[in-house]
């Protein structure tokens, strides 16, 4: 996030490059260089107006209006009280209110000018909002284009989908409509008291007191503990679609094997949490609710049992007018009053919206060294390399490797065992928790983050295809490359009978008008992307997983054009992919096992030659009738 965005009011300054500074309860804060600058933690609302920049003067302008508005919209009733004057005047014989008509136009006109204010305070919302909502959108976006990998993927596709959607979605509609209401309802009553008080106090001090009731009982439905149920209830709801997204993905595996029951489990499981909440959190409310409904309504029962009382001596005229007059105007007291309580909740509503966009800005991003590094070949070294998902237990123990420039090694051993991790560690989709990883002799996590983009390239197990044209795809590893250029590198992936069997060639997009390719024709391109990238290290993490047997030859020799003059890491289960590899890295249990080629791996006996045994039995396995 920008300075711009920041809030001005500082708590404290601590300049201690080396210690972890403790941080006070309800401050923020912000590393600049190795300084550790305290800062007051902001109002949601001064938050909100950082993303508006120049257009927050709108924002003012709409609760100008609103309020405006609202104090215009009571003086109808101002003409209306006028109107039961002179027809209580004029009895019986009414024809003597003459000035019915002219009151009655008045209240009319002064009802549209503040229809037509309000118009103008939302428009003036609107304008803000949307910069808002937009500003919020690119900010969660470009923080998680500088993010690791790893948090994308761990943090998950549906929850981060809800956050850039819905999250951002509820600060806009808070700043577009309910802010511009909450200016209203602030000013109403301040109109209203002075309507109340000026015609007959004592009937204005009972209509007041409902109002009272009823902000007790609120302060008691938006207080901290309700807050703590909206948080839960949020985090229920985000649990919820995340499992959504995962369970719509995974239709056509549940469809292939049958599994519909035991694979919506898990998301039969958050729709019982949600449930869950979602009953929590209105039983809390309920009793409240109903005492708050009781209170806001009671205005009139009030006013009835205070005109009885009053009245038990007689009733005047002057008296009978204002009570007319209050009962009248009791409605806009409870209208109010809803509208207050609503904004109460909105209030919530976008704090825990806030609060889950936080969740995305303050995860740290890809950071440099304070001394920039550059490799100066392509070789990777790995020192006693250790690394933690979730800061407890150790997936990778100690790992050292030394990859000269050039060669092939190879990461095979049992799932689960570390390798697909260690490569992502390689590329710093997440950051060692000990030990260092180098390329070319410079330390990753000091490597500028395009430099090291552009000195890896990642061939992912998922070719990762996005919905666009074959060029566009490819295009990816090379953002300014030729048409030329491409067709050179799907050439060299082996990618021309993919070109060829579509009518538009280069420019086919895939995912659209039935134009979808298998998971080998996939792969190819995805190669020919990482050969227009023409990066000196290559990894490839399962590349040949999803190919048929006649792509997979395909796939082969366009890793063979590829790996030339690179150094190449490849994770596989395959082991006739790894039999040519200078070194192989048998990896268990987020260890190395075992080392060497494929002769001296065999000629071991160790863990590598059982794995080659039994790879080649299931190589020459086949399916045979019994007797």
């Amino acid at each position: 996030m920008s300075l711009s965005f920041l809030p001005r009011k500082i708590c404290l300054r601590q300049n201690k490059a080396h210690a972890h500074p403790i941080i006070p309860d309800g401050c923020a804060y912000h590393l600049y260089g190795k300084d550790v600058i305290l800062l007051k933690k902001p109002s949601n609302l001064s938050r909100l107006m950082g993303y508006a920049g120049g257009h927050r003067v709108f924002t003012y302008a709409s609760w100008a209006l609103s309020a405006v508005s609202a104090l215009v919209a009571l003086v109808p009733f101002l003409y209306i009280w006028r109107i039961l004057r002179d027809v209580l005047a004029a009895a019986p014989d009414y024809a003597q209110a003459v000035s019915i008509p002219h009151y009655g136009w008045m209240a009319v006109l002064f009802a549209v000018l503040s229809y037509l204010i309000y118009v103008g305070a939302l428009m003036c919302s609107h304008l803000s909002a949307f910069r808002v909502a937009t500003n919020l959108r690119l900010a969660v976006t470009e923080h998680l284009a500088a993010l690791p990998l790893g948090f994308t993927e761990r943090f998950g596709s549906g929850q981060l989908r809800k956050i850039i959607q819905e999250s951002t979605g509820a600060a806009e509609t808070y700043l577009a409509h309910q802010l511009p209401d909450q200016a209203g309802a602030m000013a109403t009553p301040v109109g209203l008291l002075v309507l109340l008080m000026a015609f007959d106090w004592r009937l204005g001090l009972l209509s007041l007191v409902p109002v009272f009731l009823g902000f007790a009982v609120m302060s008691v439905m938006t207080g901290k503990r309700m807050a703590e149920k909206m948080r839960q209830y949020g985090n229920a709801l985000a649990a919820m679609s995340n499992e959504a997204v995962e369970c719509v993905r995974g239709i056509p595996v549940v469809k292939t094997f049958g599994q519909s029951v035991f694979s919506f489990k898990r998301f039969k499981a958050t729709i019982d949490e949600y449930e869950k909440w979602v009953v929590a959190y209105t039983r809390e409310l309920r009793g409240p609710m109903l005492l708050y409904t009781a209170a806001i309504n009671g205005v009139f029962a009030f006013l009835i049992a205070g005109g009885l009382l009053f009245t038990r001596n007689g009733v005047t005229p002057e008296f009978l007018l204002d009570l007319l007059f209050y009962i009248i105007i009791t409605p806009v007291i409870s209208l109010t009053l809803t509208k207050i309580v609503y904004m109460s909740e909105n209030k919530l509503v976008v704090a825990d919206a806030l609060r889950r966009i936080d969740s995305v800005l303050d995860a740290a991003p890809v950071s440099a060294g304070s001394e920039p590094q550059h490799p100066q070949d392509s070789s990777v070294t790995l020192q006693d390399v250790r690394f933690s998902y979730d800061g407890k237990t150790e997936v990778i123990k100690g790992v050292s490797m030394d990859i000269k420039p050039g060669q092939t090694v190879a990461l095979v051993g049992p799932s689960g065992g570390g390798k697909s991790t260690l490569a992502s560690l390689i590329c710093r989709f997440f950051d060692v928790q000990g030990g260092s990883i180098a390329i070319g002799g410079a330390d990753v996590r000091s490597i500028p983050k395009e430099e090291l983009m552009d000195t890896v390239a990642f061939v992912f197990q998922n070719s990762r295809l996005l919905k666009g044209s074959i060029l566009d795809n490819v295009r990816l590893g090379k953002p300014d490359a030729t048409e030329d250029e491409v067709l050179a590198a799907l050439k060299t992936a082996q990618c021309m009978d993919i070109v060829e069997k579509f009518p538009d060639g280069i420019h086919t997009v895939i995912g659209s008008k039935g134009v979808y390719l298998s998971g080998g024709e996939q792969q190819r391109i995805a190669i020919a992307r990482a050969v227009l990238k023409n990066a000196p290290v290559l990894i490839l993490d399962e590349a040949t997983a999803f190919a048929d047997p006649d792509n997979e030859a395909r796939v082969q020799a366009a890793f063979a054009a590829l790996a030339k003059g690179k150094t190449v890491i490849m994770i596989a289960h395959r082991l006739s992919t790894v039999v040519n590899a200078d070194c192989i890295y048998v990896v268990e249990d987020g260890q190395i096992a075992e080392s060497g080629t494929r002769d001296a791996l065999c000629a071991r006996g160790g863990l590598f030659a059982k794995m080659w045994q039994e790879y080649q039995w299931s190589v020459q396995w086949k399916v045979a009738k019994e007797g």
